[in-house]
């Protein structure tokens, strides 16, 4: 991360930003469950990250999943069979302060974290010998992470998902309230296009028609900005930003499949 880059973080951490940006909700339930391995990834002194992995076999792609604000890992267990069923290996992983994570969470954080959680898969992968690709996904703000791993990555993100995501910086905190003009924060301070037209693997860009908190020209700003020899832009008719499987499931599953197929 460069200099600048690091700056503009420390511009974004901010308590009167942060309490915007980030809405974290703890896992109450019991540790433990059927169905799937829990793990916790150490990141910064005594902050461990909480995840799971649902598992499909050593041979399956690996899917490296970043949720939405105010979600949690928990919140995925009854999608994961569906990625089971697809022969997909399906791990979800909180950022700070959520679900079973510890610590707080900041922007900073959320960007040095993603590192640390992308080598600990790997290490994972290799240790317990997976022999499938490693395709990273995130969901709206999600999005931050994986364009993170995937421009620092290139040679070890095999694809690249991003469900709901923001292209600007700007636009998405000034609708949560934040003015950035008054602060200081450039428009770009996540450099999200800058980051996607680093990677050039198979890249799927999912975007509801009706979203309304990221528009949906947020999404065609990404795929334009990839330089991505095989990438596409999925458009859901008629869904928002959070109800993209419940409007066409069918299409959406399509094309993940779609891509881990070309893998």
């Amino acid at each position: 991360m460069t200099e600048h880059a690091t700056s503009e973080l420390a511009l974004l951490d901010r308590p009167e930003i942060l309490a915007f940006l980030f809405h974290p909700r703890p896992e109450t339930g019991p540790i433990g469950g059927d169905g799937y391995e829990e793990f916790t990834i150490p990141v910064d002194g005594n902050v461990e990250l909480g995840g799971r992995w649902y598992e499909s076999g050593k041979d399956k792609p690996v899917l490296l999943f970043f949720h939405g604000n105010g979600e949690i890992v928990a919140d995925y267990h009854d999608l994961a069979p569906v990625y089971l069923e697809m022969e997909i290996n399906f791990v979800p992983v909180d950022y700070r302060g959520y679900g079973r994570s510890t610590g707080s969470p900041t922007v900073a954080g959320m960007m040095s974290d993603a590192h640390v959680v992308h080598d600990f898969i790997a290490e994972k992968m290799q240790r317990d010998g997976y022999s499938g690709p490693l395709v990273v996904m995130g969901r709206s703000l999600g999005s931050a992470s994986v364009l993170e791993l995937a421009s620092s990555h290139p040679d070890r993100v095999a694809g690249l998902i991003i469900e709901s995501g923001f292209a600007h910086s700007g636009p998405l905190l000034r609708l949560l309230g934040v003015d950035i003009d008054a602060l200081g924060v450039s428009s770009d301070a996540l450099g999200q296009t800058r980051k996607i037209a680093a990677f050039q693997g198979p890249t799927l860009i999912i975007h509801g028609s009706q979203d309304h908190i990221i528009p949906f020209s947020d999404g065609s700003d990404l795929l334009e900005a990839s330089m991505s020899p095989r990438k596409k832009l999925l458009r859901i008719d008629g869904a928002d930003h959070n109800n993209l499987l419940a409007v066409d499931a069918p299409s959406y599953l399509g094309a993940v499949k779609e891509l881990m197929g070309s893998l």
